[in-house]
């Protein structure tokens, strides 16, 4: 990992003695609040099982466009299967990226029905049946891993250490596999399209794997774009716009990009796979007390988890 972010073990707040789980709270909470990324080991997800899931995502977006297309499903709002190229835009932007992405989402629906309707069956692919088991075992790892970053936030935040516990339980999260294929297109090559536009991430917070090429850069308080490689043993972990919200900003969504690599390279693809960590649609987004002051008054306006989702869905141009 570059010097860029700062990087922790996770091991230091779940076995860690008392000192080292503070120490981890305090450099969390410090890094979300100066950079809003940091890198993080020890979260679960072993080589293995990584390979295995990038291994299951390149075949599926080596298949035919026409193949591919079965499985971008109408009225879902790209929350569960594919989308093809060029459909998400940065929010502000009309320029769309120059990626496609497949979407596996929650597999254990709430028990309550005025809930359930936010969460759409996932769509697993007949041409890579292995899939579904690699896909929703990464789900699971990282959902656990990002439960526990939860709960180190919000002592950070003085609240009870479980205070997330029954609003991310079954959250409506999205594990996102995204193939920023070869540039060889000339209208591509010639517009200002990039294969991410400059943008924060909606959720609370994002939990993202190694990508399989260089590209990601974070933007700095001085406004100096970063790039940001994480070592294969650690994933980069990021604050997303409903935690920035929720703390009145005091933790940071800090806006980020996919730069399009050099022009020797163009015709390489780029895989990556975030996880982004989302609450239940029902969860209440007004800005914490705490986070309010004379220095820091209210920024934000209350609103649900899931009207912020459905509202930005229409900004980026999914909905």
């Amino acid at each position: 990992m570059q010097s860029t972010i700062p990087s922790l073990d996770l091991n230091d707040f779940l076995i860690g003695p008392k000192v080292n789980k503070l120490l981890f709270v305090e450099n969390l909470g410090h890094a979300f609040n100066e950079v809003g990324f940091v890198a993080v080991k020890n979260h679960g997800l072993t080589d293995k099982l990584t390979q295995q899931l990038y291994k299951c995502f390149r075949e599926f977006f080596q298949l035919p466009d026409e193949i591919k297309s079965k499985y971008d499903i109408p009225g879902l709002a790209g929350q569960r299967g594919y989308t093809g190229k060029r459909k998400e835009n940065a929010k502000g932007s009309k320029v769309a990226d120059l990626k496609e992405f497949y979407h596996v989402g929650q597999f254990q629906k709430p028990a309550e029905p005025e809930l359930v309707k936010e969460y759409p069956d996932n769509v697993w692919p007949i041409e890579v049946p292995e899939m579904e088991e690699v896909a929703l075992e990464a789900f699971r790892i990282l959902e656990s891993a990002g439960l526990t970053l939860l709960k180190a936030i919000a002592l950070y935040l003085n609240l009870d250490e479980n205070y997330f516990d029954n609003k991310v339980k079954n959250g409506n999260s999205i594990l996102r596999a995204i193939h920023y294929f070869p540039i060889e297109n000339k209208e591509d090559i010639d517009s200002n399209a990039v294969r991410a536009g400059a943008h924060e991430d909606i959720n609370l917070i994002t939990l993202l794997m190694g990508a399989s090429a260089e590209g990601l850069e974070i933007l700095n308080n001085q406004g100096v774009w970063i790039p940001v490689t994480a070592l294969p043993d650690q994933i980069v972990v990021n604050v997303g716009d409903m935690l920035s919200r929720l703390t009145n900003d005091k933790l940071k969504s800090t806006t980020h990009r996919v730069v399009n690599p050099s022009k020797e390279k163009l015709h390489e693809p780029r895989y990556s796979i975030p996880f982004f960590m989302h609450p239940r649609a029902d969860m209440d987004l007004t800005c914490l007390t705490g986070c309010i002051d004379s220095a820091s008054p209210k920024k934000y306006p209350d609103i649900t988890a899931g009207a912020f989702l459905h509202q930005r869905l229409r900004e980026i141009g999914l909905s």
